[in-house]
């Protein structure tokens, strides 16, 4: 028998409207709490990119829709009304989202009242234009065009600089802004240079995969120059040719997603072997991979652009390159694994357990509610009702 089986129709359509602004009344608790997470910074040293990355994995929803939700979160901390029309169940979440894209104080009022009698899509054509209204206020000066580099710091780093006319640089601004819409910082990384390093990574994938299909190996191969003993230690360091000194954990990481040949030196530089090259997988083996995997094979993250194959058991120790010792990563996870001590580990069936830097295993799902006795009263959490 259904709970609803004993309702009049009137009263199910109230139990309806009364289910609903209890929904929308968690639901505002939801974004509130979304945004403090978000302030806080929780999602850090979480296996997440970012607070969007965070959330869609945390609650099983899209990235898109996470992003809509964290901006109407910390939105409706100052948009007070909009923030009761949610709670009271006046508009659905789903408008209220869209509202607080462009919402302000002085406005709120006024598209409340006509939001409750549009749909979500008119909502959402609305939001559309009035943000796209203000992105196109901005626009670079045309500058004369050049593209210069430099090593610095001893060839620790390098620094480009360039200039090209805004129709040029409106092609390479949208690349960028494309791919670093997928490539997160890494933890610990300082949440000012949030944007900058973003762009910076986009730019470091677009070469990669670039240089990683160019017909001739010869002139697209990086050479690493490395001691004895280097690249199996934590110790030392190695040299790219033509650029500067690398930490031996990144140069393994190197190996796994470039077309990269390592040249084993003594102490007095002189070579006595030249690494393997073949070690990337063949055309066809990488599509069986994605085929296989499908995308990252971090729980829950989703990647499906700038994915790459991970040596389960590394290449630089001997590991073959074959399906069975290859997991589909992308840029982040992947940097995870060789510079911030995360480890994974492919089982038999094909299933991925990930193991974070303490040496625990990765459980990525909302913890599960206690079990109540039949009979238990369930209490909200929030604050106490005003007299």
């Amino acid at each position: 028998m259904s709970p609803a089986d004993g309702y009049s129709d009137e009263e199910l359509i109230d139990a309806v409207d009364g289910s609903h602004r209890q929904a929308s009344r968690i639901q505002r608790e939801l974004l509130r709490f979304i945004a403090e997470v978000d302030r806080r910074q929780l999602w850090r040293s979480s296996g997440a990119r970012d607070m969007p990355h965070w959330l869609s994995m945390r609650q099983g929803i899209s990235q898109w829709k996470a992003r809509r939700w964290i901006v109407a979160g910390h939105a409706l901390e100052h948009l007070t009304d909009l923030a009761r029309a949610l709670s009271s169940g006046e508009l659905g979440i789903d408008k209220v989202v869209e509202l607080a894209r462009f919402a302000t104080f002085e406005s709120e009022a006024g598209l409340i009242s006509w939001a409750r009698y549009v749909s979500n899509a008119a909502i959402r054509r609305r939001a559309d234009l009035e943000v796209r209204r203000r992105i196109e206020d901005v626009r670079d000066a045309e500058h004369a065009r050049f593209l210069n580099w430099w090593w610095l710091d001893d060839g620790n780093r390098l620094g480009l600089e360039a200039e090209l006319p805004s129709s040029q640089g409106a092609i390479v601004v949208r690349a960028l802004q494309r791919v670093s819409d997928s490539i997160p910082l890494m933890p610990g990384e300082a949440e000012p240079a949030f944007a900058q390093a973003r762009r910076a990574d986009a730019l470091v994938a677009l070469c990669s995969n670039r240089i990683a299909v160019d017909a001739d190996p010869d002139r697209a191969t990086v050479v690493v120059h490395a001691r004895l003993g280097d690249l199996v230690g934590t110790d030392g360091a190695a040299e790219v040719e033509e650029g500067g000194l690398i930490h031996p954990e990144t140069a393994r990481r190197l190996l796994c997603d470039a077309r990269v040949q390592t040249v084993l030196e003594d102490g007095g530089g002189e070579p006595v072997r030249l690494g393997r090259l073949s070690r990337e997988p063949t055309p066809a083996m990488m599509r069986q991979l994605r085929y296989r995997d499908g995308e990252c094979r971090f729980p829950g993250c989703g990647a499906r652009r700038f994915t790459q194959a991970h040596h389960v058991v590394w290449w630089s120790e001997g590991g073959a390159t074959d399906l069975e010792n290859l997991v589909l990563v992308c840029f982040f996870h992947h940097r995870l694994v060789h510079e911030h001590g995360w480890s994974l580990h492919r089982e038999h069936d094909g299933s991925v357990d990930w193991i974070k830097p303490d040496g625990r295993s990765y459980v990525p799902l909302v913890t599960p509610p206690k079990r109540l006795r039949p009979g238990t009263a369930v209490v909200a959490v929030g604050p106490p009702a005003p007299p």
